[in-house]
């Protein structure tokens, strides 16, 4: 079978690999879609990215979905040939976190294509993929591409968790990549009554537009925007952190309302915090990484129509343009949500 394989930064390759054979629990899967994610780009484009880096070469890859080939031993619940969303987070279910219910802290985490461990987990971008059976969700309804798309709303639905009381709030987005887009569709979902979002580039602006944000803020073009926000000690109840730039978190936390919420998803590395500030206005700055059964939520989600995640699929590429895809992907300019047909 052809995977896609990382070996350095700027060197992606096409290379074969043996296909498995399923055990039992587990199911054998032919890949529909992939979808490229901003760690797929930092894989390709810098060998990595904060601390994190390739010490080996690693098929990338975990937002996918396909369809079930062959079912191992004991296996219930799916059929031959049906389309599933296909959840890259493995957790040990053993581990302290994991009996705690914190599944996406696993200390034995094996999610697809991280090179957090090594030997690096390889990932899912592979014609073939062998998976547990409890790691696919039914995707009946949607496209291949909306069914890649579960993984990075699971991503925002686990920080609209994070955030909490949703209802009524004012909400600001900083970042608007994918993450930043699928946080404005789960925040609206939730109840906020505002969002403004911000970014750099005006394409991506335009899908923000699309996805409902009441306004948006194009911070190259107008950096003294957000300032009318910080009257009266600020506005916002919410913020969704979604660049990782240390610049959008400041300017952010200027309009915040006392005791408000900073929710942080951008991973560009570790950034300069603004403490003091944060400390004066009480507010709290939360975390939020990965997810676990919000997964299934955001394939439910897309099945009853509730969030749209299609305007969102860009370009869809041949596997043999794996690298045509993975340059389009790197560009603001006009990709959101690149993705690889596998069929």
């Amino acid at each position: 079978m052809k995977t896609i394989v990382v070996h350095g930064a700027k060197d992606l390759r096409i290379e074969e690999r043996p296909i498995e054979t399923p055990g039992p629990g587990e199911v054998r899967l032919r890949l529909a879609a992939g979808g490229i994610c901003g760690s797929d780009l930092h894989y390709y484009n810098h060998g990595g990215f904060g601390t994190v880096r390739l010490r080996e070469p690693m098929i990338l890859g975990h937002e996918v979905s396909a369809h079930v080939d062959a079912l191992g031993q004991g296996v219930e619940g799916l059929e031959l040939g049906q389309l599933v969303a296909v959840s890259p987070s493995r957790p040990c279910r053993t581990c302290r976190y994991c009996q705690e219910g914190h599944q996406n802290q696993c200390l034995n985490m094996r999610f697809y294509g991280s090179a957090m461990p090594f030997p690096h987990v390889q990932g899912a971008f592979r014609e073939v993929l062998v998976a547990d059976a409890i790691q696919c969700v039914s995707a009946d309804g949607l496209t291949p591409g909306e069914a890649a798309m579960a993984e990075p709303l699971a991503v925002t639905l686990h920080a609209t968790r994070r955030a909490g009381e949703m209802l009524g709030k004012r909400v600001l987005v900083t970042g608007c990549g994918p993450i930043g887009v699928l946080a404005i569709l789960a925040a609206r979902r939730a109840g906020a009554a505002e969002i403004v979002a911000t970014d750099l580039s005006e394409f991506t602006l335009s899908l923000a537009r699309k996805a409902g944000a009441d306004r948006t803020i194009n911070m190259a073009r107008e950096p003294d925007a957000l300032a009318s926000y910080g009257a009266g000690k600020g506005t916002f109840d919410v913020l969704y952190e979604c660049s990782g730039a240390a610049a959008a978190l400041a300017a952010a936390i200027a309009v915040l309302r006392p005791r408000a919420v900073i929710v942080q998803l951008g991973l560009g590395g570790d950034m300069a915090v603004p403490m003091m500030a944060i400390t004066a206005k009480e507010l709290d700055l939360r975390g939020s990484f990965r997810f676990h059964e919000e997964f299934a939520i955001g394939v439910g989600l897309m099945q009853k129509g509730l969030i749209d995640v299609k305007p969102l699929i860009t370009h869809t590429l041949p596997l043999r343009e794996a690298v045509t895809a993975f340059e389009l992907a790197s560009d603001r300019s006009q990709a959101m949500k690149a993705q690889i047909a596998f069929i």
